[in-house]
């Protein structure tokens, strides 16, 4: 797989029937390496391993409802208390990070209610936040430590 802007970890990786298959580091099975898959399971693990995100608050592609139609988030991550806390869209290395996905994304947050969010394609690394004063969304420079989300008093 292509060599990703995060620290590198290490992955059980298993080839079956001509086809690579990763195991997922919070669901723990494995799952079809994609490159988009490959992203996921990058940015879980510079979360729970970098950032100190407890593994047991993230939600790994559930199904929500977004305009009335099914969608499915990459990965969103709860507070301690149970309450949205970032909603997470990977796309794989050679998938542009443009308009279309931040709106995708904010598409989403509408139904989540998460007041952090952060896109990934694994080279670049987006992490939005909401400010609550003016509601609009604010980019900040780096992706923080799961503490300090918490200590800002937004969750």
């Amino acid at each position: 797989m292509v060599k990703l802007n995060l620290p590198e970890y290490t992955f059980e990786v298993k080839k079956e029937k001509g086809q690579f298959y990763i195991r997922d580091i919070i669901r723990k099975k494995y799952l079809l390496l994609t490159p988009e898959e490959w992203v996921r399971q990058n940015i879980t693990a510079f979360l729970t391993n970098g950032r100190d995100f407890p593994a047991v608050l993230f939600s790994m592609e559930s199904g929500i409802k977004v305009n009335s139609l099914q969608k499915r988030y990459d990965a969103l991550v709860y507070s301690r208390s149970g309450s949205p806390l970032l909603l997470i869209e990977c796309k794989a290395p050679e998938v542009a990070i443009n308009q279309k996905v931040f709106e995708q994304i904010i598409a989403y947050n509408n139904t989540v209610k998460a007041p952090y969010m952060l896109v990934t394609n694994g080279i670049l690394h987006y992490f939005l936040r909401i400010d609550n004063q003016s509601g609009k969304f604010v980019f900040d420079t780096s992706i923080p430590f799961f503490t300090e989300l918490l200590q800002n008093g937004k969750v």
